[in-house]
């Protein structure tokens, strides 16, 4: 088998060969970034009923806790658990008016990763 590469192979170094400048560059970087918060939020959005809700905030702008339940066919205590996730992880805002409760994504961050993910996930499905 000399000289056969596998597969497996092909998406590893075959060689030890580090850039210093551009990994203490990194480093420096990355340090002053607070990682888990951030991935905190794509953990938020890794769940279905919690991203399709977040979309569904994408184009609405703004929800009642019973429309959401409706859109994601859940009970609205399970779309409540949900959107109270989504807030608390700095995701999505709410305010009361009177019985009801709306939501809405918290600013054009948020707005924009959720447009993202599904562009990407579009132009993705395009490729196959």
């Amino acid at each position: 088998m000399s000289g056969v590469i596998l597969m497996k192979d092909y998406d590893v170094c075959q060689v030890n060969c580090i850039d210093s400048e551009k990994v203490d560059r990194v480093t420096s970087q990355l340090t002053a970034q607070n990682t888990l918060a951030a991935a905190k939020i794509f953990k938020a959005l890794s769940d279905e009923t919690r991203i399709k809700i977040a979309y569904a905030l994408f184009l609405e702008k703004e929800l009642c806790v019973c429309d959401v339940a409706t859109i994601v066919s859940a009970s609205t205590a399970t779309a409540s658990h949900h959107l109270r996730l989504l807030k608390n992880l700095g995701l999505a805002k709410y305010r009361k008016e009177g019985k009801l409760v709306f939501y809405s994504l918290v600013d054009e961050h948020v707005k924009q990763l959720i447009h993202l993910a599904f562009e990407h996930q579009k132009e993705m499905e395009s490729h196959d």
